[in-house]
C-alpha cells in the first residue's frame, strides 16, 4: 500500500513538472486553456506543493482574460528576443555569467541527459539547458520512479529519487529563483507572472515525494 501511495504522489509531481514545461514552449490557448490542464496542475500542486497551488489558479484566470496573440507577443519578448532576452530561459546565462549560452553547465546537462540514454531529437531546435527541457527531464525521472515503484522495486525507486535530487540541487534549484525574478520585474502579464511564481515555488519546495 505504501509502494502504491508514493508511486500516486510521484505521478501527480511528475505532471506538474510536465504541465509547467508545456507552459514555456510557444503559447497556444488551445492547449493552454484545455479544460483539464490548469485546473489539473492547481490539483495536483495543492497535494504535492501547496505553496505553488494558488498561482496556478492565477495562470487560469490570466489565460482567460488574455488573447493568443498577446500571448505570444510577450512570450517572444521576454524569453525569444530579437531585441534581447528579457528573461532568458536558458540555465547556462546564470550558472555560467556573462549570459553565456552553451557554456559548461549545458555541456553537464547534456551529459546527464545521455547517462540516462536520452538523445536530442533531431527536429527540436531549442538549447538542452532551455527551462521546459530541464522541467520534461523532470518529469522523465518522476515518471522513471513511478513505473520502478509500481514493480515494486524500491532500490530502483530511491535511485531515480536520488537523480531527481541531484539535478535540481544542482541545476534547476541553482538559476530558475533568478530566472523567475527577471520574469516578474519585466512582465506586467499576469499569466507568465503567475507562472514565474508558480515556477520559482515548486521547485523551492519540491523534494520528490518518499
Amino acid at each position: 500500500m505504501q509502494n502504491n501511495k508514493q508511486a500516486v504522489d510521484e505521478l501527480m509531481k511528475g505532471e506538474c513538472y510536465r504541465f509547467l514545461a508545456v507552459c514555456f514552449y510557444q503559447p497556444k490557448k488551445e492547449t493552454l486553456g484545455a479544460e483539464h490542464f490548469l485546473p489539473a496542475l492547481a490539483l495536483n500542486l495543492r497535494q504535492v506543493c501547496p505553496a505553488a497551488a494558488p498561482f496556478a489558479r492565477q495562470m487560469e484566470e490570466s489565460l482567460a482574460a488574455s488573447t493568443e496573440e498577446e500571448l505570444a507577443v510577450e512570450y517572444a519578448r521576454l524569453f525569444v528576443g530579437p531585441f534581447g532576452l528579457k528573461a532568458p530561459p536558458y540555465g547556462s546565462v546564470y550558472l555560467d555569467g556573462d549570459r553565456t549560452v552553451m557554456g559548461p553547465s549545458t555541456m553537464e546537462t547534456i551529459q546527464i541527459y545521455e547517462n540516462e540514454g536520452l538523445a536530442r531529437d533531431e527536429g527540436f531546435h531549442e538549447l538542452p539547458d532551455h527551462i521546459a527541457v530541464e522541467l520534461e527531464f523532470m518529469y522523465y525521472l518522476s515518471y522513471r520512479r513511478v513505473e520502478a515503484l509500481q514493480k515494486g522495486d524500491l532500490a530502483r525507486g530511491d535511485a531515480y529519487l536520488l537523480k531527481q535530487e541531484q539535478f535540481r540541487t544542482n541545476f534547476l534549484g541553482k538559476w530558475v529563483p533568478s530566472f523567475c525574478d527577471h520574469i516578474q520585474k519585466e512582465t506586467d502579464n499576469g499569466f507568465y507572472g503567475a507562472l514565474a511564481e508558480c515556477v520559482d515555488a515548486f521547485v523551492r519546495c519540491t523534494p520528490a515525494s518518499d
